[in-house]
C-alpha cells in the first residue's frame, strides 16, 4: 500500500516517505496505544491518490455536465435525452448549451490543468478560467471570443464553480452573525461588480442575468451535500444580492455518512484524539474554529471527524492526528503521519 498510494503524498519531504514517517508517527503515542493507532491506519483510513483523483476529474464532464445538459437540450427539442445524438437539431442544441458553460476554478485543488487536456476538443480554452478573481480585461476576452463564435447577443449561461473537496460546506456558503460569507458569495461579488463596470463602459458583460450556478465538488461528504442543500435554500429565500438563477449541487465522488468516525465504531481511536491532543492547535486557527461554532479541534474543523487523506493534502476535517504539527504548548506535542499545509494559521 505504501508503494501504491501512500508514498506518492506531496508533503512527504525529501529523502522521507510512508514507512519512516509511520514509524516516527507511532513513536508519539505510548507503548500501549501504538496497537490501536497501527490498527486505525490499516483498517480505517481512506486515501485517495493522484491516479484515483485524475479519474474523477475526467469523469467530470462526461457524467456530470453531459447528462445534464443533455436533458436541456431534449427539452428544447421537443425529444427524449437518449435522441439527442442522432438527432441533428439535437446535437447542434447540445453544442450551444455546452459552449454557453463557463467552468470556474475555486482553488488549487480545482485542478483546471488537468480539466482541461482530459477535454481538449470538447471545451474551448476561452470557458476554462483557473480562479474567480477574473480581471476586467479577461471578462472581455471572455466575452469576445464567445460572441465571435456563437453570435453577438451569446452569453455563459451555465457557471460550474469547481473545487476539490468538501466537507462540511463551511468554505463554501454559511451565514455569520446574519451576513452571508463563503465562496459562493465571493463569486457572487466578483459577478456583480465586473457586470456594473461592464455596464458602466458600455461593453457587453459575457454572463447571462439570471444565470445557473453549478456547485460541484470533485470529492464531498454526505455531511457536506446535506448542509449545502439547505444553506442554499435558504440563500433563495433570504439573501437579496444574489446575482444568479437556478442553482443545483453535484460531486464527482459521495462519500458515505459511515466514513465518519464514531464513538461506537471508532471508541479507541477517538479516545487517542483526546489523550495526545495539544490545545494549541485551536488557539493557532481560532478564528477559523469560531466560524463553526467549536471550542477545540480534537476531531478536526466542523468536527467531522474524518479519516481522509488527500493525496495533496490533508483536510483539516481530517482528526487532527493525522495531520497536526504543534510544539506541545497546550497538551502533548503532535507529530504528523500526513503533515498539512494550513491555510489558516
Amino acid at each position: 500500500m505504501a508503494t501504491t498510494k501512500y508514498d506518492g503524498y506531496s508533503d512527504f519531504r525529501a529523502g522521507s516517505r510512508f514507512i519512516e514517517n509511520l514509524a516516527t508517527w507511532l513513536k508519539q503515542f505510548d507503548p500501549g496505544d501504538r496497537q490501536i493507532a497501527y490498527d486505525f491506519i490499516k483498517n480505517r483510513l481512506v486515501y485517495i491518490s493522484a491516479s484515483e483523483m485524475q479519474r474523477i476529474i475526467e469523469a467530470f464532464v462526461p457524467e456530470t455536465v453531459t447528462p445534464y445538459l443533455r436533458r436541456l437540450a431534449a427539452d428544447q427539442v421537443g425529444i427524449a435525452p437518449h435522441e439527442v445524438w442522432g438527432n441533428s437539431t439535437g446535437a447542434e442544441a447540445f453544442r450551444k448549451l455546452l459552449r454557453r458553460c463557463l467552468f470556474v476554478g475555486l482553488s488549487d485543488g480545482a485542478r483546471i490543468d488537468i480539466l482541461r487536456r482530459a477535454n481538449a476538443g470538447r471545451l474551448s480554452q476561452e470557458q476554462i478560467v483557473p480562479m474567480m478573481n477574473v480581471d476586467k480585461k479577461k471578462w472581455e476576452d471572455l466575452g469576445e471570443t464567445l460572441r465571435k463564435e456563437e453570435g453577438e447577443d451569446a452569453t455563459f449561461d451555465h457557471i460550474y464553480l469547481i473545487d476539490d473537496f468538501t466537507a462540511s460546506g463551511t468554505t463554501f456558503i454559511r451565514q455569520v452573525d446574519g451576513e452571508w460569507k463563503g465562496k459562493l458569495k465571493k463569486f457572487n461579488a466578483v459577478v456583480v461588480e465586473a457586470r456594473k463596470a461592464a455596464e458602466a463602459d458600455g461593453v457587453p458583460f459575457p454572463i447571462a442575468k439570471n444565470y445557473s450556478v453549478h456547485i460541484h465538488h470533485y470529492v464531498s461528504t454526505n455531511q457536506a451535500r446535506v448542509a449545502l442543500v439547505n444553506r442554499i435554500k435558504i440563500a433563495d429565500q433570504e439573501w437579496s444580492e444574489k446575482d444568479y438563477g437556478a442553482i443545483d449541487i453535484s460531486e464527482g465522488l459521495l462519500l458515505p455518512p459511515s466514513l465518519r468516525m464514531r464513538p461506537n465504531t471508532d471508541g479507541p481511536m477517538l479516545a487517542l484524539c483526546d489523550k495526545y491532543y495539544d490545545h494549541d492547535l485551536y488557539i493557532r486557527l481560532k478564528k477559523h474554529c469560531d466560524e463553526a461554532d467549536q471550542t477545540d479541534m480534537k476531531r478536526g474543523y466542523a468536527k467531522c471527524a474524518l479519516p481522509l487523506v488527500l493525496e495533496h493534502n490533508t483536510p483539516n476535517n481530517s482528526i487532527p492526528l493525522l495531520w497536526a504539527e504543534t510544539k506541545g504548548k497546550e497538551g502533548p506535542p503532535m507529530r504528523p503521519l500526513f503533515r498539512r499545509r494550513d491555510r489558516h494559521g
